[in-house]
């Protein structure tokens, strides 16, 4: 009687070296798709572009809200964090619903690409577009609102994007897994909008209404924008030890929600 040999698999050398080139390869063609998508790049630079130039450029142009600190410089910090979130939720949170729509997250799953790949590139995309917003509001405000930023100052805010774009992103995520496809976009206005205005990203948080600077603090938004403007030398709302506790807060909290809504899918699939 004769025995059939079984060849266990051994580790292949540069399986390293090949998950990394996978990653990259899906997240640059990920940052490629989502800025030759127009109604996507145009909208997520556009707005928070188009509401800086009217409200921090043209309607307060010579207003100051501190000493030595421009409206134009403060609405900087707001609309870059605005800009982050929109990024994040239109880019993310709809792009997400539609591949679940479309079938091509179950496509994703079942190829050999790393699982974390497809996340990770969503992710990346959204520091991008976070990156290229801070950098053209920045651009303009020094151009047409004689905004005075150093280089430090530049590189925080720019930093602070990049990380505001995770916690927006896990957002994202909790809302493509709990949202149906078909309504992905009514909700995320519902979210995009209401939660930049009750964080002060439009107008100083001061000159809301008390009820609204209390219930302000539950937002991600809001602390990304004390940091921002901390960082800019404007008047600026706790500590940044505070606030970065409640990015990361908040960051687990819809990474949890986001685990047992894809859970809850895959089981009833």
């Amino acid at each position: 009687m004769s025995t059939t040999a079984i060849t266990l698999p051994t580790a292949q050398p540069g399986t390293l070296t090949r998950t990394l080139r996978i990653l990259f390869t899906e997240m640059r063609f990920e940052v490629i798709r989502a800025l030759r998508t127009r109604a996507f790049s145009l909208s997520a630079i556009g707005f928070p572009v188009m509401f800086y130039c009217l409200f921090g450029l043209i309607m307060n142009r010579n207003e100051n809200i501190s000493a030595g600190v421009s409206v134009a410089k403060y609405l900087l910090g707001g609309y870059a964090v605005f800009g982050s979130l929109g990024a994040a939720i239109f880019g993310i949170g709809i792009g997400v619903a539609m591949d679940r729509s479309a079938g091509w997250l179950e496509l994703k799953q079942a190829s050999p690409m790393p699982p974390l790949a497809y996340v990770l590139a969503k992710c990346v995309m959204a520091v991008v577009f976070s990156l290229i917003i801070v950098s053209i509001l920045t651009l303009l405000g020094i151009a047409f609102g004689h905004v005075s930023i150093t280089f430090p100052e530049f590189a925080h805010i720019a930093l602070f994007a990049a990380a505001g774009a995770v916690p927006f992103s896990c957002l994202g995520l909790a809302m493509a897994f709990l949202a149906p496809p078909a309504s992905a976009g009514g909700i995320a206005n519902l979210i995009y909008l209401p939660m930049s205005f009750l964080s002060g990203l439009w107008v100083p948080i001061r000159f809301l209404p008390h009820i609204l600077q209390t219930i302000a603090p539950i937002f991600p938004t809001y602390h990304l924008a004390q940091l921002m403007y901390a960082a800019l030398g404007a008047p600026s709302l706790g500590s940044i030890l505070s606030h970065w506790i409640s990015l990361l807060g908040f960051t687990l909290i819809m990474l949890g929600v986001t685990w047992l809504a894809f859970r809850h899918l895959e089981q009833n699939s």
